[in-house]
């Protein structure tokens, strides 16, 4: 898996270290990011072994496995086990990912776990995304129409719903915008590449007939052109996305209009 350097939270320290039981042969170390902000405590690393033998084959697999045998107190997000909630999202062996898809077995040497980057920590492994759902909210993610809706549905022919493809399978997990140097530096006015991705869903959706308004809304020197195409955001999507392309077709858009 293709690796980017990512900033540490903060300065991490040396925590415990739990040993598998005895007997195990095929152990795997997990050092795993620890922070409780409300402890007053420094960030550490814990280190946990695990026998592969006794566990499933996914990092989440593994990390259930530590909270359920060695460590009830650590603390992560986490639902479908499907890769489609994105709920358990967060830095992997140097990559934004989700933990339910990442094969223990592909990473080589120590697992070594922390949060998604540069983004406020409610407790170990779980960011708050609180500012980063309200940036979603901003764009108006819903069909707006002024044009009073049909008995039924609106239609949409093949090639203009062919057009939502590589958008609407966005499950805003945020690795993509925490994989984002703009977005680390900026991310109180920039949108970032999910939120963008999700604005350029419903522009280009031709039941849509807002689509000069939201223009206008991202016609902002922060809000969308803050992009400098580092495609990180590309790299990293686990859902084989391209945030990057769908930005700059916003620009291409903003052009065009002028």
């Amino acid at each position: 898996m293709a690796q980017f350097n990512l900033p540490a939270h903060s300065v991490v320290g040396k925590g415990k270290t739990y040993y598998a039981g005895a007997g195990a042969k095929n152990i795997k170390r997990f050092q795993i990011y620890r922070w409780d902000p409300d402890s007053g405590e420094n960030p550490r690393l814990d280190t946990y072994e695990v026998d592969l033998d006794t566990c499933a084959p996914m990092v989440l697999d593994a990390l259930l496995k530590i909270k359920n045998e060695m460590d009830p107190t650590l603390t992560l997000r986490r639902s479908c086990r499907e890769g489609v909630c994105g709920s358990c999202a967060m830095n992997i062996d140097g990559v934004n990912t989700l933990a339910c898809t990442i094969a223990i077995d592909d990473i080589k040497g120590d697992v070594k776990v922390y949060p998604l980057p540069h983004m406020p920590v409610i407790k170990d492994l779980v960011p708050d995304l609180t500012h980063f759902y309200a940036q979603y909210a901003s764009i108006k993610p819903w069909l707006q129409s002024i044009t009073p809706p049909p008995e039924r549905e609106r239609l949409q022919s093949k090639e203009d719903r062919a057009k939502l493809d590589g958008l609407y399978e966005c499950i805003l997990c945020a690795c993509c915008s925490t994989s984002c140097p703009s977005y680390w530096w900026n991310g109180e006015r920039y949108l970032g590449p999910s939120v963008l991705l999700q604005a350029y869903r419903w522009i280009v959706d031709s039941r849509d007939e807002f689509t000069g308004e939201r223009l206008d809304d991202l016609e902002d020197p922060f809000r969308l052109y803050r992009c400098h195409t580092i495609m990180n955001c590309t790299k990293t999507c686990p859902k084989g996305l391209n945030p990057a392309k769908a930005i700059a077709e916003i620009k291409k858009m903003m052009v065009e209009r002028r």
